[in-house]
């Protein structure tokens, strides 16, 4: 007796299309987007933020992903890493944004599928929006005919250029404690470098991490080197990030 997968839940999938010739075709159900991939010769698109296993289980099912990928998927904190089951990538992606209002950094995590003739990416925390990236591709048709690669390229040119934001905010953060610790209003020193460590201990990635990046980390990304520059920058100017 065959088991139907399980139902989707509509409140996971952030987003859910099939472009052809480069552009939004007609919207069509969840559970039939890889058959209208099929019909209509494009390609989907589907984004899902921090489904449980179970509301996974309906996207991998339809998609054909693998198991072992797809234990992976479901779970945060992953290490950045590019993993191919034969015609699927897997890419893991740390991402990170700098949030001028509160002088805070963002962390998120980017899981993508590519796959023929299929995106799905699924993202966890703040720092992981594609909102932007999908109206971007959009506005380049003749981008987008290129296929799941373009997205994927789209993806991670986003994340490498957000570390230059993170990069700059720090160190202007940096700075002003400098000018604090060696300046006129030494005083205030011990609040500044109190802030830091709070802006720097609000990530979603564990604090072990920010001060000592792993060797996995390290040697993945030009993002990556990006970050670990930024944690030297604080530990340079005398205080504890």
């Amino acid at each position: 007796m065959s088991v139907s997968p399980p139902a989707y839940n509509r409140a996971m999938i952030v987003d859910n299309v099939v472009y052809v010739d480069g552009r939004r075709s007609a919207p069509c159900a969840p559970e039939q987007t890889r058959q209208a991939c099929r019909e209509r010769g494009g390609f989907a698109w589907v984004g899902l933020s921090e489904p449980t296993g179970e509301e996974f289980d309906s996207v991998a099912g339809e998609f054909g992903l693998r198991d072992l990928a797809v234990k992976d998927a479901i779970k945060a904190h992953q290490r950045p890493k590019v993993e191919r089951y034969e015609d699927t990538l897997f890419v893991v992606l740390k991402a990170a944004r700098y949030v001028e209002e509160t002088e805070a950094v963002e962390f998120g995590e980017i899981h993508a599928f590519v796959g023929p003739d299929f995106v799905v990416t699924v993202r966890y925390g703040g720092g992981s929006e594609l909102a932007d990236v999908r109206r971007r591709i959009e506005g380049e048709p003749r981008l987008l005919r290129r296929g799941p690669a373009a997205v994927l390229y789209a993806i991670m040119d986003r994340v490498v250029d957000d570390y230059g934001p993170v990069v700059e905010g720090l160190q202007n953060d940096v700075d002003e404690i400098e000018a604090e610790v060696f300046g006129d209003t030494t005083p205030r020193s011990r609040a500044a470098s109190t802030s830091c460590r709070a802006r720097c201990s609000s990530s979603t990635r564990p604090r072990s991490r920010w001060r000592a990046p792993s060797r996995g980390w390290a040697r993945t990304t030009r993002a990556g080197s990006s970050t670990r520059s930024s944690a030297g920058l604080c530990a340079t100017s005398g205080t504890t990030c």
